[in-house]
Order: structure tokens, then sequence, then C-alpha cells
């Protein structure tokens, strides 16, 4: 197994010269350093004295995060999991076979890991199925193309004439031009911006929720949206679709861009028809469940840090980046805390929930059974497995700094990089009851090139990257379940806008 990781003791025995109780710089791409150098001829003044920190760091943590880092480094059990599960099981819809024996999977590792309480909680989940899938341009080429998960099928082919639109709120003002048509929006994911640390995605993913909805209104036939994504060598990208139930349902997919282009540039000089068949289906709810299992809290096990990813998968590619990889990522730091023979005072719960990508109900199902219980926090990996950045945090000022004054713990695990806004889809619910939600934070500025399409495969995750990872996750969840914190009613928790 080739492992590049980084020698953490070598850099902890650095870092520890410094103070842990300093904030850390920032590590966004938009940090700028203010210049320090001062003019020959003008005397430096003295620095101002350091601010008290928020948080005094207990000198115990030091070492503690010295045991996480020496049983990550040169370590290769996350990605061989992450290998063996995409290797064995690969994709993971929910409603598949695949995705239950890859649930089965996990409760065995688990338990092989020693930890305690593993079981299967029952959840019901949608079960859509993909089917026959093809389009092409009458008198032209094939495209490339993945019906929208949730879609309904084309009953058999159908072909029409397309109208090409750039935005979601353009296709209202086609009125009748789009009766009987299959409208195509081509809206374009811009790069990342490293500056702002914005993947555009937010901002984007609208055509796929509502473009059904939206072009139905007009009277059109079907819809195929650009793919999710600012890069694409010919692939397409699925992802979930919306309806409405006062508008017809019409189907939907996804073109690679290479296509919407191609379609686009068609279009621009005359009219263009497309043969389209679609063949997905929604059958009746499947039994699934979610994966559990705990390190309980030497004080105070009543009191749970969650910590987890989703195991459903679209059902394209392997499903490592999203996320096989933060399922691997929770399951590897508690097996790092219990390596490094580290119990915390609250219990560390590791749930791997079921039905994100198209329907949330894991998430929803374990705030159904769980949401009255004392959650200290949560922690969310379901942004790929790049290189170790940080956290992103909901989570109220007081909170925050708190989080803040930890830094220097993390610079050792190149994962002090900390910004407002996160948690993750998930853990959503426990958020809204004002829980502290924090979303494990790699290097996302090439995440949206494999989600969701055939390129999401473990040959993309960097062993070193995946492990750093899970030891970042595993301090961050050391300190929840060790920091002061009682629990209080959740209006008097609730997290800061």
């Amino acid at each position: 197994m080739r492992l590049a990781l980084r020698s953490w003791g070598l850099l902890f025995v650095a870092a520890a010269a410094l103070s842990c109780r300093e904030a850390p710089p920032s590590t966004s791409p938009d940090a700028t350093a203010p210049s320090t150098v001062e003019p020959a001829d003008t005397p430096a003044e003295a620095p101002a004295p350091e601010p008290e920190p928020a948080v005094a760091i207990p000198e115990a943590w030091k070492e503690v995060t010295a045991k996480i880092a020496a049983a990550a480094e040169g370590n290769s059990t996350a990605w061989e999991r992450l290998a063996t599960m995409a290797d064995t099981f690969g994709h993971r819809l929910s409603g598949s076979k695949a995705l239950e024996d890859t649930i089965d999977w996990t409760l065995e590792v688990m338990r092989s890991d020693g930890l305690e309480a593993v079981r299967r909680e029952k959840v019901m989940v949608p079960h859509w199925v993909r089917g026959a899938e093809r389009a092409r341009v009458i008198g032209g080429r094939e495209l490339n193309l993945l019906g929208l998960g949730g879609t309904v099928g084309t009953k058999g082919t159908i072909r029409a004439e397309i109208v090409v639109v750039d935005e979601l709120d353009a296709i209202a003002s086609l009125g009748d031009a789009a009766k009987g048509k299959i409208v195509v929006i081509n809206k374009a994911m811009p790069p990342f911006d490293a500056a702002e640390h914005n993947t555009f995605y937010g901002e984007t993913v609208q055509i796929r929720g509502r473009g059904a909805i939206e072009a139905a209104k007009v009277g059109a036939k079907a819809v195929l949206i650009r793919s999710v994504t600012a890069t694409s060598l010919a692939t397409p990208h699925t992802g979930a679709m919306h309806y409405a139930d006062d508008v017809p349902k019409i189907p939907a997919a996804a073109l690679s861009i290479e296509d919407t282009e191609h379609l686009a540039r068609l279009a621009a000089k005359g009219p263009v028809k497309v043969e389209l068949l679609l063949s997905g289906k929604t059958l009746p709810d499947a039994e699934s469940g979610n994966a559990i299992g705990e390190l309980r809290g030497r004080e105070r096990p009543e009191e749970i840090v969650v910590i987890g990813g989703h195991i459903d998968s679209w059902d394209v590619g392997d499903g490592s980046s999203d996320d096989g990889a933060g399922c691997v990522m929770a399951m590897e730091a508690v097996r790092l805390l219990k390596a490094a023979g580290l119990r915390p005072r609250r219990t560390i719960r590791v749930v791997l929930f079921t039905n994100e990508e198209n329907g949330l109900r894991g998430g929803k199902a374990y705030h159904a059974a769980h949401g009255g219980e004392a959650h200290a926090g949560a922690i969310e990996a379901d942004v790929g497995a790049g290189a170790p950045w940080g956290f992103s945090v909901t989570a109220t000022d007081a909170e925050f700094a708190e989080l803040e004054a930890y830094g220097g713990l993390f610079r050792v695990l190149g994962a002090d990089g900390l910004k407002r806004g996160g948690g993750g889809a998930d853990i959503s619910p426990l958020t809204r009851d004002g829980v502290l939600s924090v979303g494990l934070h790699p290097d996302i500025s090439h995440y949206f090139d494999l989600h969701h399409s055939p390129a999401d495969t473990v040959d993309k995750i960097d062993p070193a990257h995946l492990e750093g990872n899970a030891a970042a996750m595993a301090l961050m969840a050391y300190i929840l379940a060790e920091r002061d914190w009682e629990r209080t009613s959740p209006a008097a928790t609730q997290a800061a806008p």
C-alpha cells in the first residue's frame, strides 16, 4: 500500500513549541498576511500583549493530539476499508441490495474495532430505479446523460424539438413557445473561487431541483439540464430532483457539459430535435437502516457526540467521495481514539446515515429516535476527502470562539481552518435544535468535479488525506466530548444565525 502521510510526530514537536492558547491564523484561501517589514529607518514597536484566550486549553490535550497523530501516521486502515467497500459493494442507492450489504459490513467492522452498542436502526427509504436511458440528436450524435434521481420515465421513446435557456427563471418567459418541447437548461456552474472559498453549487443546483417543475408549468414534454459541475470530461452528473403536486410530472435528465453546449450551438442555428428514452420508476418504500456504534463515555455516557456520514450513494461510480469517505472517516476516528488509549468523558456515537441522497430519511429517523437525548455536539463529513483544511461550524458566538481557541491543536494535523455556517444535511435536525454542529471541511476545490458522477471512484482518494481528515475528526470529537457543557433547554441553546 503506497502511503505518503506527513510526519505528524515531527510536526507536533515543532508545533508544541507554539502556544496552543493563541488563535490560529486563517488558512482560508483568501487570507493574506499583513506585512510585518518595517522601513530601515523606523524602529520596530514593541509587540502588543496578546489577549487572554477565551478558553484555556489543558496541557494534557497537547499529549492527546500527539497520540492521535501518532496513531494515524503511516496508517492505511481507512483507505483499505474504503477500497474494500468500493470494490465489494459498488454504488449504494437507497433500496438496493448493495446498500444493505454495505450497512451489514460496516456493523461487522465496528464490532471488530471493539465499539459498543453496535446496531442497525430500521429506516424505511424511497426506492427509485433508473432503468434504460438513451438520448440522441435526430440526424446527429448520441448524447451523454443520466436521469435525475426520482424522475418519471418517458413511457417509450419521445421525440421533440428543444428550446434552450441559460437560467431557471428564463423558463417562465418561454410561454407557449415551450409547449410540447424539451427544455434544455444550459446554466453554467462557475469554477471554484479560491478567494471566496465558493463552489457556486448552491446557486447552480436549483436547475436540478426545480427544472422539471418550471418546465412543466409552460407545457414542456421533458427537461434536460446541464450537469451541476464546473468541470467535465464528457461525464454527466445525476442528483435528486423534485416535483410539485399542482403541475404534471415530466421526465428529467442531466447532460454532460459538452453535450449541453453542443445542443445550445445547434439550437442557435435552427430547429433541433432530440430523441429521449428514460425508464426511471419509483417502487414502494424499502427497508434500510442507520448503522450505529459507540465509544461509551467514561463519566457522562448518557451525553452524546454524534459523528458520521451517509452510507448511501447514487447509482453511478462507487460513491467513494460521496460519501463512502465520510463513513470510513467516522469509523476510523473512533478506531484512532481507541488505538491512542483515549476514552472521553461523553459517548462518541458513530452514525452512518441511510438515504441522504434522495430523502434524508436516515437523518430524520435518527432525530425522531434520539432527538430528545443530550447531544453535546454533532460532526458530519460529506464533502469528499481532499487535503485536510478544517471545519465549518454552526454554533453560538461563545462556542465558536472556544473552538477558535483550540486551533493550535489542529494546526498539527493541517486542519486548523475554521469558518461559520456548517454541519451537514443528516445532522440538520439536531442543528435546528441548537446542537453545536460541525462539518468536516477538507479542500473542496475539486469535489464537485466527481460529485454524483461515474467518476466518483476510490482511486480519486489520497490515502494520506483520508487518514488526516479522520484524525482531525477524532480530535474534534474528543474536544466536544471533553469540554465543559451543561444541557439546557432547546430554546436556550439555539445556534447563532
